[in-house]
C-alpha cells in the first residue's frame, strides 16, 4: 500500500519520539514491533545491521502489512544505493541514513520516500537539504549537543530535526532538546537494550516505551505553554 510523505512526517512529529532497533531473531523482532504498535506508536525504524537484518525486515514488512497496516516500517543505516534498492523492494516506508548519500537521496526521491540523512555540520545539511531532505537527523546527538541546534537552527529555518544516538530516556537530557527545535528524539538502545532483547523482558519493553511516550508528550506541553 502506498503511504503518503506528509503523514509520515505528521506522524513522527505527533510522536516524538522514533524507537529503532535490530535484532538476529525475527521472532523477537516481530514481538518488540507489535509491542510499539500497541503503545500507540506509528513509526518504527528497523535498522540495517547483522547479516539476517533483510530477512528479518521483509518478514517483519509481512506482519506489518497483515496486522498494522497504518504502522509506518523504515529502515536506518543505509548508506548506499545497494542497500536501499534492496530495502525499497522489501516494501522499506522511509530511508535513515548515518550519512549524506546524493545517490541514496535520488533513489528516494524517484521513489517518492522520505529520508532522512545523518548530519554532524552546517555544510551537511545544507547539503542534505539541497538534495531534498525535509528532516534531518542530528547524529551523534549525544557529542554534539542541543546548544548546537540552537546555534544553527535559524539557518534552516524549513529544516525539520530528530535527535539520534547517546540521548538518554531522562527529562533533563530530552527536555533541552526540545527546547533547542527538535520534533522528536531517535532512541535505540536507551529504550530498546540488547538485554531486554537477549532476556525477551517485554514487560520492561513497553515500561520503557511508556516512559518514553509520557515524557516527551510532557515536555512537550511545557514547552509550549
Amino acid at each position: 500500500m502506498k503511504k503518503n510523505k506528509q503523514h509520515l512526517i505528521t506522524c513522527i512529529k505527533d510522536q516524538g519520539v522514533l524507537p529503532l532497533f535490530c535484532y538476529h531473531s525475527v521472532d523477537v523482532s516481530t514481538e518488540v514491533i507489535r509491542l510499539i504498535y500497541k503503545t500507540g506508536i506509528r513509526v518504527i525504524e528497523y535498522t540495517n545491521r547483522g547479516d539476517a537484518a533483510l530477512t528479518n525486515f521483509s518478514a517483519l514488512k509481512k506482519i506489518q502489512e497483515a496486522e498494522m497496516p497504518d504502522l509506518y516500517l523504515g529502515i536506518g543505516t543505509i548508506k548506499s544505493v545497494q542497500d536501499a534498492e534492496r530495502y525499497i523492494s522489501a516494501g522499506a516506508d522511509f530511508l535513515v541514513a548515518p550519512i549524506v548519500n546524493a545517490d541514496v537521496a535520488d533513489l528516494a526521491n524517484k521513489n517518492e520516500l522520505l529520508w532522512i540523512p545523518g548530519c554532524m555540520t552546517p555544510t551537511e545539511i545544507y547539503n542534505a537539504q539541497n538534495l531534498g531532505a525535509q528532516f534531518v537527523k542530528l547524529f551523534p546527538a549525544g557529542l554534539l549537543g542541543p546548544h548546537f541546534l540552537s546555534s544553527i537552527k535559524k539557518l534552516f529555518p524549513d529544516l525539520l530535526f530528530i535527535a539520534t544516538g547517546g540521548v538518554d530516556l531522562e527529562q533533563r537530557c530530552i527536555r533541552p532538546w526540545f527546547q533547542a527545535g527538535i520534533c522528536a528524539v531517535g532512541m535505540g538502545d536507551k529504550l530498546i537494550t540488547k538485554k531486554i532483547l537477549d532476556e525477551g523482558n517485554y514487560v520492561s519493553l513497553f515500561h520503557n516505551l511508556q516512559k518514553a511516550t509520557n515524557l516527551i508528550r510532557s515536555v512537550k506541553q511545557i514547552i509550549t505553554q
